[in-house]
């Protein structure tokens, strides 16, 4: 199975420090032989779904889970994830990387991708968060 990957960046292909949800769009990559691809991108028009209600709104996580798997996404990679990571991990791998450059991610990504297969083929929900800087930590998310 290859893996789907959904980045969360800003109108200038650039990831940023927003909570994965309040990103202009997702750039869609996908594991091919072994190769994160580039496979094209989603504009974001849940940015301010149900923001005028509460910030971080269970409504808001549980429509773009909804929309990331019908897209067949399986990791989120972001800056920075807000309170709905509780909902997000029941079906996706998060992944928290420190660069704002979608090549120098793939590259990160490509370096650690066998600790990302692994939690995918090997669980089936409440996956754990993955923090990627000058190395990898795998840790839990409290519920």
């Amino acid at each position: 199975m290859n893996l789907k990957f959904a980045f969360a960046v800003n109108k200038d292909n650039k990831l940023n420090k927003n909570h994965f949800g309040d990103a202009d769009k997702y750039l869609i990559y996908e594991q091919v032989d072994n190769e994160i691809v580039l496979m094209g991108e989603v504009i974001n028009h849940l940015k301010t779904f149900d923001e005028e209600q509460e910030h971080g709104s269970k409504k808001k996580g549980n429509t773009i889970v909804e929309f990331l798997r019908g897209k067949g996404i399986n990791v989120l990679v972001s800056m920075q994830f807000g309170r709905n990571i509780k909902i997000v991990n029941e079906y996706f791998i998060p992944v928290i990387i420190y660069s704002e450059k979608p090549d120098e991610v793939v590259g990160m990504l490509n370096k650690h991708i066998h600790w990302i297969k692994d939690e995918w083929n090997n669980k089936s929900s409440d996956f754990k968060l993955f923090t990627i800087k000058s190395g990898i930590i795998k840790s839990y998310i409290n519920k």
